[in-house]
């Protein structure tokens, strides 16, 4: 049996823009889940706690400020967090809040991308948490239209952020790993890497599927993705297989050749290279977490 991941219904409205909730809390109590909205979580007073969104498994300092796209698993645990005055504020907002043409337009282009870039996870670093607490607590004590301006102000204020970083493989979720890209040659070569990641396909294979010169694609690609086409390869592969890790109980040996590794020690070395652990410590971590629960 799959590990059990729940869909949580949030308490979001249709007819509302968005939900917020303050909370002290002790400990953490609600297993991995996903849900159709946005999230964007800030959880204090809680250093050493478990943070899994999608395939990252991190222990937590005391500020945390991640946002989440839709369908992407997620959850906090106790692990090692000791302290019993943990605060969490958490803002919920529809995926369709803002209409895709609005977001078109050149003012809306950094959030669009931030939005975009949710569906990976987003953690932001300190200075940011502490800077949008305040605007947070704010929208807590604001009613209607002034919420609503707080809450862009404060995508705006995370859209131009900095040390902010992704946290899980683009190719981990299943409503992620979408090309994002304004090239088309990019577009082509992308999508073929990731319908065809099983087997075992070459650089010269990809360059003619965009009419390019073997040299003059690998140079490209490099420049336009800031990745060799070995190394976005391998992300594409580790993606799928942290997923298949999490949904099935197939053996590590039968994922690792479904996801185009023919070598198995190379493999478990380039996991753990990769995620800082081996393949069976991150499936018995995740199964872990749901034990808790179910």
């Amino acid at each position: 049996m799959a590990n059990t991941v729940l869909k949580e219904i949030t308490p979001l409205i249709q007819s509302d823009c968005f939900t917020i909730a303050l909370r002290d809390k002790s400990h953490f109590n609600f297993p991995l889940h996903f849900h159709e909205e946005f999230e964007l979580n800030l959880i204090y007073n809680a250093k050493g706690a478990k943070r899994i969104v999608g395939d990252s498994v991190e222990l937590i300092n005391d500020y945390e400020l991640v946002l989440i796209g839709p369908g992407l698993i997620h959850g906090w645990f106790d692990a090692e967090c000791k302290n019993e005055n943990i605060k969490e504020i958490t803002v919920q907002f529809h995926k369709d809040l803002f209409d895709d043409k609005l977001l078109q337009r050149n003012q809306l282009s950094l959030i669009r991308n931030m939005l975009s870039l949710a569906s990976q996870g987003i953690l932001f670093d300190i200075n940011t948490g502490k800077k949008i607490s305040q605007r947070l607590e704010q929208i807590n004590n604001q009613k209607g239209f002034a919420s609503v301006i707080e809450l862009m102000y404060i995508l705006h204020e995370l859209s131009i952020a900095e040390n902010a970083r992704l946290l899980s493989n683009n190719f981990f979720s299943k409503t992620s790993a979408k090309v994002n890209n304004t090239n088309h040659r990019i577009d082509i070569a992308l999508e073929y890497m990731n319908k065809n990641f099983e087997r075992d396909i070459t650089l010269s294979e990809v360059a003619k599927e965009t009419n390019m010169a073997e040299t003059s694609f690998s140079r490209f690609f490099k420049n336009t993705t800031g990745t060799t086409f070995s190394e976005h390869l391998i992300d594409v592969r580790i993606g799928h297989v942290t997923r298949m890790l999490i949904d099935t109980q197939k053996s590590i040996a039968e994922i690792a050749y479904h996801c185009g590794f023919n070598n198995i020690s190379n493999f478990n070395r380039i996991f753990k290279h990769k995620k800082s652990c081996t393949p069976k410590e991150f499936r018995e971590g995740y199964s872990s977490m749901n034990r808790l629960f179910f």
